[in-house]
């Protein structure tokens, strides 16, 4: 049976990021930290062993394949800085317009540094996310 990878662990969420090799990478992550937990209510909380994620919901597909993800959250990867939010919100193309420097993978957007992008709007794609996430998978 098919194992989910990344869970919600008692990993300290400062000492991950104070691991961080990149000493700006590291100020972006404590910068992110703040703009996440402002903008979602909710306290960081490590998932897996790079993911600091903010809330969560449970999700159940088609497939019967069923878990648990956060709501959103981010990652200070060495290449780029992770964001991870809803990818099939219908909000978050128009949202990311104006976003600043970014690329965007199959699920994550990806940014070099949080100078890089619109904190605004990044509140507002954590919002948007959110609110997307809750109304597809209610508690």
């Amino acid at each position: 049976m098919y194992q989910l990878k990344t869970k919600e662990t008692d990993e300290d969420v400062i000492m991950f990021i104070e691991k961080v090799d990149s000493v700006k990478k590291r100020e972006d992550a404590y910068q992110l930290l703040d703009i996440f937990i402002e903008a979602t209510g909710y306290q960081a909380k490590m998932w897996g062993t790079s993911i600091i994620g903010f809330g969560k919901y449970h999700y159940k597909y088609e497939s019967g394949h069923a878990g648990e993800a956060p709501l959103v959250g981010f990652s200070p990867r060495k290449a780029k800085i992770s964001l991870y939010l809803a990818a099939c919100d219908p909000n978050r193309l128009n949202i990311l317009n104006g976003f600043g420097k970014y690329t965007t993978g199959k699920s994550c957007v990806y940014i070099n540094k949080v100078a890089d992008i619109d904190i605004e709007i990044l509140a507002q794609l954590i919002n948007s996310s959110i609110s997307y996430l809750q109304k597809k998978y209610p508690l």
